[in-house]
């Protein structure tokens, strides 16, 4: 068995709770094109350190977020039967900006050294 498995179940658990939350309960606009990443637990389960990506501004969804924290906290500890819930900390999840960042470097790569990548696939 994996060490801090339970933690990692109840991550998962706040996860799929919170989306439910987002997607039903949550009213701020500067919520609803937010997407949870992950969930990362503390091997005491007192501390959850939630990552998002949004379409949006990410300022705009942190400070929702910040507004809504104890909606949120309140929901989830009806919604998950915990001895205690855990506190919340909400980080914005710069590693899908980080891929496309990437993925426009390669493009560029590619472009300036005249590679398609379609001729390589076919030799």
């Amino acid at each position: 068995m994996k060490p801090y498995a339970r933690a990692e179940r109840v991550g998962a658990l706040i996860q799929s709770a919170l989306f439910d939350i987002l997607l039903k309960s949550i009213k701020d606009p500067r919520l609803t094109s937010v997407s949870i990443t992950s969930v990362k637990m503390t091997s005491d389960l007192k501390l959850a350190r939630i990552y998002f990506a949004s379409s949006g501004s990410a300022d705009d969804a942190a400070a929702g977020f910040r507004k809504a924290h104890g909606f949120i906290k309140k929901a989830l500890a009806q919604e998950i039967q915990l001895r205690y819930m855990p506190e919340l900390q909400f980080f914005y999840d710069e590693s899908i900006d980080y891929a496309v960042h990437m993925d426009a470097v390669l493009k560029q790569l590619k472009k300036e050294n005249g590679t398609n990548p379609e001729s390589t696939d076919k030799e």
